[in-house]
């Protein structure tokens, strides 16, 4: 498959299912056995939703669930903190030995992963992985390209299928204006109502009125539960 069929195969595909058939089809045009995506919504903050999705051996997928090695998974650890890509490495899987043994005795031994971000703070990470044959310097600059652009496209299309989903919060579009937007960053700071009206020179009760008005709009339970929410959905 080249990138127009895959990106129009990712287009069309209407569920996690179909998501994963054209990934597993690159995966295997890039040189490896399996694929896995997951991806985790910003909302909300007590249980983030997680949608996952792999080709895995079933018996590996079983035991990564029973034995909650997500927890300890070191990839999905810099999957949170960077978008650069991450190639399986020995010390990597330093302090979780035991997760990488298992890992390895399922015929996982080399693998590629890549996280993206998108504007509604959804967090994603591809990962292929193979047996055998560990990934070279030449393979590397032959296929980096690909993947970090595989890895991007996969999760435009994993966002709009979760966007498809009944989710257990609010998720209509929220407008914030201007103003209401600069008194939850200075509410996200820790300003006082008074310290804003202060530092904004308007009045306190100007500063409630626009924040009432993000709280409602947010369907939150408090100003500070609205900068929370907000900043989490980027709106800040």
């Amino acid at each position: 498959m080249d990138i127009h069929d895959i990106t129009a195969a990712l287009d069309a595909a209407d569920g996690e299912t179909a998501m994963l058939a054209v990934l597993d089809q690159a995966a295997r045009a890039l040189g490896f056995d399996y694929c896995a995506y997951g991806m985790r919504s910003p909302l909300p903050l007590s249980n983030p939703r997680v949608i996952m999705g792999s080709t895995y051996p079933s018996a590996w997928q079983q035991r990564y669930a029973e034995q909650h090695y997500m927890a300890v998974d070191p990839t999905v650890a810099h999957a949170l903190r960077s978008t650069m890509p991450l190639i399986w490495s020995e010390p990597l899987f330093e302090q979780a030995r035991p997760f990488w043994e298992e890992a390895r005795s399922h015929g996982l031994q080399v693998g590629w992963a890549q996280s993206s971000y998108d504007a509604q703070g959804n967090v994603g990470m591809m990962t292929l992985a193979r047996g055998g044959e560990a990934l070279t310097e030449q393979e590397l600059r032959a296929k980096t390209l690909q993947l970090s652009w595989l890895t991007h496209a996969t999760h435009t299309a994993m966002a709009r299928i979760a966007a498809s989903r009944p989710r257990p919060y609010s998720v209509n579009p929220v407008e914030l204006t201007a103003r209401e937007a600069e008194m939850l960053r200075w509410t996200a700071d820790g300003k006082t109502s008074g310290e804003i009206a202060q530092i904004t020179a308007i009045s306190e009760r100007t500063v409630n009125f626009h924040l009432n008005n993000a709280v409602e709009k947010l369907g939150a339970a408090n100003k500070t539960a609205a900068a929370v929410k907000a900043a989490m959905l980027r709106l800040l």
